[in-house]
């Protein structure tokens, strides 16, 4: 396994102390940063995997910075459908207190599920119509083809747990909220699996059978302090990111990720004017990189790396880049 760990309403909007509306601006020199090389592989598992850590929303004084997203190319191999598999839902809570046996439990060299978890024959939603006149979009990686994009596998429910600790009032709200909108654009079926007290997003596990079964870890999204999470130090308010893997020379597939919030400075956005249009748009901002956009040039789109704040929601462009990814390819040997 080759393993790399790195990324609506209608009230006006906040203004800063010189009247102007916030802006989110792109720190250079971050998203400038090379990507690393590629890691060494290790033989006889036939499965790679990447880490990839996809964004970081910097909240600053009337502004912030997204820092832009990395992931390595990837090579497609096309695969048959499996007959859909069901597995037993987890505890309330989200968190298994079984231990497991079996497949299950895993074994000593044994670093992925069993394949087809979940499969199903054909995709389990449908991403909305693009807009006839589409937009500015990007991916953060494609397929060989330099087309398809790396994302998740749309006949597969996407399962996500949240660790609420340190929660801000009305951080729920937003979580849920985006998830759902996410999931209208897409396609893609996300499934609340709960509450986890999954310690930390960081150097995660993709594969954790004691916690979660025989299946890929869920997405984690959690209220992190910078202690928690030092890459939430500063004005750092979000982080996200994904993992892609593949069987061989198949196609890459993500198939978990995770969103850290500081639960710090949350508060204060939710309590500016039109703060949870606010909260919402960035956790929406941190979902589409999750599912595999990257940033754009145009201003109008939600995956513009700095905002005057008038873009709460997805735009042509970013709708048009998530139907894109919500038709991706079923992939059952995973």
């Amino acid at each position: 396994m080759d393993v790399d760990a790195p990324d609506s309403g209608g009230s006006s909007l906040p203004t800063s102390p010189t009247g102007r509306v916030p802006q989110w601006v792109v720190d250079h020199a971050a998203a400038a940063a090379p990507a690393p090389a590629p890691p060494p592989r290790r033989r006889g598992k036939g499965l790679r995997r990447l880490l990839v850590v996809v964004l970081v929303l910097v909240l600053g004084l009337g502004g912030g910075a997204l820092l832009g997203p990395y992931l390595w190319p990837w090579t497609p191999v096309a695969g048959d459908v499996a007959d859909p598999v069901q597995s037993d839902p987890l505890p309330p809570g989200g968190v298994s207190d079984a231990a497991p046996t079996g497949a299950q439990a895993g074994t000593p060299d044994q670093d992925a599920p069993t394949p087809g978890h979940e499969a199903a024959r054909a995709p389990r939603g449908h991403p909305l119509p693009p807009p006839p006149g589409g937009g500015a979009y990007t991916f953060i990686s494609t397929q060989a083809d330099g087309v398809s994009p790396v994302a998740y596998d749309p006949c597969r429910p996407l399962h996500y747990v949240v660790r609420p600790d340190g929660a801000p009032a009305g951080g729920e709200e937003a979580i849920t909220a985006a998830v759902a909108r996410i999931s209208e654009v897409t396609g893609l079926q996300f499934i609340a699996d709960g509450a986890t007290d999954e310690p930390t997003t960081s150097d995660r596990a993709i594969f954790q059978p004691a916690r979660y079964g025989d299946r890929w870890a869920p997405v984690l999204i959690a209220w992190e302090s910078d202690v928690q999470n030092p890459a939430l130090a500063g004005d750092i308010v979000g982080e996200g990111g994904s993992t892609a893997v593949s069987r061989g020379d198949g196609p890459q597939v993500l198939v978990t990720g995770t969103v850290s919030l500081d639960a710090g400075q949350f508060p204060q956005i939710l309590h500016r004017r039109n703060g949870t249009a606010i909260a919402r748009a960035i956790v929406l901002h941190e979902l589409g990189h999750l599912v595999g956009l990257g940033h754009v040039d145009d201003d109008q789109q939600l995956m513009y790396p700095e905002t005057r704040g008038d873009v709460l929601d997805f735009a042509p462009g970013d709708l048009t880049g998530l139907a894109a990814v919500g038709s991706g390819r079923c992939v059952p040997d995973l």
